[in-house]
């Protein structure tokens, strides 16, 4: 059997399906990285909403996938960008979602850290209500016993003079935080209204103080999640770190060659992309943790590609991919997202992203994606 595919000028390409998925099955804890895969959230696809509605969010599939995640030995980083926050999930629903999975996580004995900011902001703020807005949310992660992970504000964004504000808002919460945190630097490609952040568009001086940060309080920074594209900036960043703080990557570019690092480090890793590759990435960090560099980039660097495909530009609708091949691979009986962003890639966009993910073998049951593919082509008005 042959899918006919469509491409970016029109015209239809022949796909042969896989009939086999890879053998990717549970096993023994990640030892040499830690290891974290942002998850998506699952909607309600019954639910009567429009895009501008509060999320409707399908309880079960969404724990179900991180159970899945924590299964194959990842950690689980919730309610961050792959979640969705501030593209449909507001905080109230990011709220929710940060107490059913850190309670989840407890019952499953899964790591999970959740996304800290400071959305609950809708409108021009002042810089005591940043910092509230970022104390009730630590607050909450805190309360659930989840580990923290303090965000990109936009609002602090907005509203910043400089880099002392951002030392100044930085160094409170750090100074209240009951456990070390993760600090997350998410680049503009991801967010726009991140641009200039840490007080400059200047990526040098914003770096220098971004490790100010850090430096005033390193005993209370567990890592950095640095996600601006650019691996060598990412490589001399980590090697400017305190002793002790880890530099998780969220290069989806380039997290091969990050992760596996060289002779003077390497990166941890917390990425959107290990959401559809968790079972080959945990797979591949486990041949890592025998010491085999070559094996690792064996297994991981064919997934490049479809990585650079998910997240190409605009880079900030990579969910829609990763939604989208959740739906393939089973796990979840829909494809539907929170604020209707399901209509944020284009069908050619989606058909590559399927062809590149059967040729990775990443679909459990092949037979499955291949025919749920069908059905979106019909819905196109494709003939499959």
């Amino acid at each position: 059997m042959t899918l006919h595919l469509p491409d970016a000028h029109g015209a239809l390409r022949v796909h042969e399906p896989r009939t086999e998925p890879l053998a990717l099955t549970p096993g023994a804890p990640l030892t040499s990285r830690t290891v974290f895969s942002a998850a998506h959230v699952v909607a309600d696809p019954y639910a009567d909403t429009t895009p501008d509605s509060p999320a409707a969010v399908d309880w079960d599939a969404t724990l179900a996938f991180r159970r899945h995640l924590w299964a194959h030995g990842l950690g689980v980083a919730e309610a961050m960008d792959t979640a969705q926050r501030g593209m449909g999930l507001d905080w109230a629903g990011a709220a929710e979602l940060i107490r059913r999975s850190a309670a989840e996580a407890k019952a499953a004995g899964g790591r999970i850290a959740c996304g800290v900011g400071t959305d609950q902001l809708t409108g021009p703020a002042t810089l005591p209500e940043v910092r509230a807005a970022y104390e009730e949310q630590l607050a909450v992660v805190e309360e659930s016993g989840a580990q923290a992970v303090l965000m990109a504000s936009r609002a602090l964004a907005a509203t910043a003079q400089g880099p002392e504000d951002y030392l100044e808002v930085y160094g409170h919460l750090l100074r209240q935080a009951a456990e070390p945190v993760v600090l997350h630097w998410l680049g503009p490609m991801f967010d726009p209204a991140l641009e200039g952040y840490w007080g400059s568009a200047d990526l040098d001086t914003a770096t220098d103080t971004f490790l100010d940060v850090i430096a005033a309080h390193p005993d209370k920074v567990d890592g950095i999640k640095v996600s601006l594209l650019d691996a060598q900036r990412e490589i001399d960043l980590r090697r400017r770190l305190p002793k002790g703080v880890r530099c998780y990557t969220g290069d989806d570019f380039h997290y091969p060659e990050l992760i596996a690092g060289d002779d003077q480090g390497f990166s941890h890793a917390l990425l959107g992309i290990f959401d559809p590759l968790g079972p080959l990435a945990a797979e591949a960090v486990r041949v890592l943790d025998t010491g085999d560099t070559d094996g690792f980039r064996a297994l991981l660097d064919p997934t490049v590609d479809l990585s650079r495909h998910l997240f190409q530009a605009p880079t900030r609708f990579y969910k829609t991919g990763v939604v989208f091949l959740a739906w393939l691979a089973g796990h979840q009986s829909h494809f539907t997202m929170v604020g209707g962003l399901q209509s944020a890639r284009s069908l050619p966009h989606l058909a590559r992203a399927y062809e590149l993910a059967d040729r990775l073998g990443l679909f459990p049951d092949p037979g499955l994606a291949e025919d749920r593919m069908r059905t979106l082509l019909r819905l196109y008005g494709v003939t499959p």
